[in-house]
């Protein structure tokens, strides 16, 4: 499809039930757009075949393409109509495009830049945890992995362990912003069946062992051992669960080349 070129209504899924209306024209409309089956400068079909296709009206279809505008997905003009904006434009934190994003996301190239940018953060909340923090906020970390051990042998159980761990070194950090972003997109991650992957079976004894290091730096005070256990964790634990057959994101550039 040419840049610019007018879309036909086929390529639009099928009409939606009523009671979905609005939510689900966005949804599908999203669908399109992260998908690539919209690209960059394609225009969205006209208003009138777009909403008759749907089933709604030309009201809900003008607020649906809000929704649109709001996520950073498109832009519309005057007398030029919709048209879908490159993907550094998108606000991929949005629950909507996060959730299509990883959805759709086949090779989990998706997941590979989450993996990295919540490394990144996660390890930079354990390190500010490390330099500072209560002996009760030290000991909720232990019974966070306490309840791991504890838990080691369910594993829904556990993994809801984890989670509770995860979101504990966020919550002392102290960071907001960094825990604010980490949490949103490791909520959708863990929902994902693609992100869950597999587990071998040892998968449980390296994850509580490296859970252990973490505790065990924040409780010496070190923070570059607990960023590097924390970073080598996330890392290390979405390589064992990894489906793919494409191999995995590079991890950028090693954690001692970053400190200067």
């Amino acid at each position: 499809m040419a840049k610019n070129s007018v879309p036909a209504v086929p390529l639009i899924p099928r009409r939606l039930p009523v009671g979905r209306l609005g939510v689900s024209v966005v949804a599908e409309l999203v669908a399109l757009i992260v998908t690539g089956r919209l690209k960059e400068g394609d225009l969205l079909p006209p208003e009138g075949p777009l909403s008759e296709h749907f089933g709604v009206s030309r009201t809900v279809l003008r607020e649906s393409v809000k929704r649109l505008e709001e996520k950073g997905l498109v832009t519309v003009s005057q007398g030029r109509g919709t048209q879908v904006r490159a993907p550094g434009y998108w606000n991929m934190l949005d629950p909507v495009v996060l959730s299509a994003l990883i959805d759709n996301d086949e090779s989990v190239g998706v997941l590979d830049e989450l993996t990295i940018v919540r490394a990144s953060l996660e390890a930079a909340m354990a390190g500010a945890v490390a330099n500072s923090h209560t002996a009760d906020e030290l000991r909720r970390l232990e019974n966070a992995l306490t309840a791991m051990r504890e838990s080691e042998s369910e594993t829904d159980s556990f993994r809801q362990a984890d989670v509770v761990f995860h979101y504990a070194v966020m919550e002392i950090s102290g960071n907001r912003l960094a825990e604010n972003i980490a949490k949103h997109i490791y909520k959708r991650a863990v929902e994902s069946s693609r992100y869950q992957g597999i587990n071998p079976p040892d998968a449980v004894t390296l994850t509580l062992k490296e859970h252990e290091a973490i505790v065990k730096a924040i409780a010496r005070n070190d923070a570059a051992a607990a960023e590097k256990a924390m970073h080598d964790h996330i890392h290390g634990s979405w390589e064992r669960r990894r489906l793919s057959d494409q191999p995995p994101r590079p991890r950028g550039r090693k954690r001692s080349q970053k400190r200067q």
